[in-house]
């Protein structure tokens, strides 16, 4: 079980990644943009360190505040669940 926790955190965070790239293309080229609420969605289902990689490497929302509040807190979130999951969790996954 703790190989599938392991391969899901890697996907959201590529996928998480990815979706910060893509928006700062679409921002480049003033075109649609990814919401908002879907790139904290994808850093709270586990993606913060792709949404934080993605913020320093693209230079992408990095003026935003909130978006360092939200992206470290689901971060921090995510370690703790993540620790108790794999170490703590009474199913001894």
């Amino acid at each position: 079980m703790s190989t599938v926790i392991i391969i899901y955190y890697i996907l959201i965070n590529i996928i998480t990644f990815l979706l910060y790239h893509i928006d700062k293309k679409k921002a480049q080229k003033q075109a649609w943009r990814i919401p908002e609420k879907v790139l904290f969605l994808t850093a709270f289902l586990g993606g913060a360190p792709g949404a934080l990689g993605g913020m320093e490497l693209f230079h992408h929302k990095t003026r935003k505040a909130y978006f360092w509040i939200l992206n470290i807190l689901a971060l921090a979130v995510h370690v703790v669940l993540m620790y108790w999951l794999l170490f703590r969790s009474p199913l001894n996954l």
